[in-house]
């Protein structure tokens, strides 16, 4: 009986110490520096989204009525060299626009459209061939950068590399040098400064030949910056 005992308690002692050597050997007994890096850049919007809203108005006795307004801003698009496609309907407050006009005679249509621009500017020019009346409102929908991922690449890459040259200089400053990376982690984040533009920042109210001279717009940077989580192995 005390013999089993004795060998079930070795065995155990060996089990334990099999389990010991192997935790041993899966801890990373390296030195080792975590820093983040960073890396960010100011870029001008090049896509724009604009909406415009119309509606109908009455002059006088005589509505002036919506297609009137939606083939004016039409032919104003098509003059500055949008394409079709960059030219949408957003939204239709008139589908039920007979039972509404039976119910209420005075019932007015209103049109909210999308417009892709490249350069701002250019919707001066359009509204200005638009019966200003019947301009309900304007403003930025949305904007991006078509060279986004080129740029998201690059500063990902500079963040690497600032990651890099600062823990060498901080290893430096103690006397240990920097060994290669064992471990590479994208912040992920998409960081935009949101400019904020008031519906009357377009100037609605103005004749064609006065375009020339009205002041261009200043559509406000964008500030993109990315972060990288690097750690680098201490060499002697």
């Amino acid at each position: 009986m005390i013999h089993t005992t004795m060998k079930k308690l070795l065995l155990l002692a060996a089990l334990l110490t099999v389990t010991i050597t192997g935790f041993a050997q899966n801890v990373d007994l390296r030195r080792k520096i975590e820093v983040t890096g960073s890396a960010e850049q100011e870029v001008t919007p090049d896509i724009i989204y604009v909406a415009i809203s119309l509606k109908e108005y009455m002059n006088g006795k005589n509505k002036v009525d919506i297609s009137t307004l939606e083939r004016q801003l039409q032919k104003a698009v098509t003059e500055a060299g949008i394409s079709k496609e960059d030219f949408m309907i957003n939204n239709i407050s008139s589908y039920n626009y007979v039972i509404d006009k039976k119910k209420n005679p005075d019932f007015l249509a209103s049109k909210q459209y999308r417009i892709k621009v490249r350069d701002l500017n250019a919707i001066n020019t359009i509204l200005s061939k638009v019966d200003d009346k019947g301009i309900q409102s304007t403003g930025v929908d949305s904007y991006d950068y078509s060279k986004l991922a080129e740029l998201r690449q690059t500063l990902k890459i500079k963040a690497l590399q600032a990651a890099r040259e600062k823990a060498t200089y901080l290893l430096n400053s103690i006397g240990e040098k920097l060994g290669g990376a064992i471990d590479i982690q994208d912040i992920e984040n998409e960081p935009l400064n949101q400019p904020v533009y008031n519906v009357r920042m377009f100037k609605t109210a103005m004749a064609a030949d006065m375009v020339e001279n009205v002041e261009p717009i200043d559509f406000k940077k964008i500030k993109l910056n990315y972060q990288v989580r690097a750690v680098f192995e201490i060499v002697k």
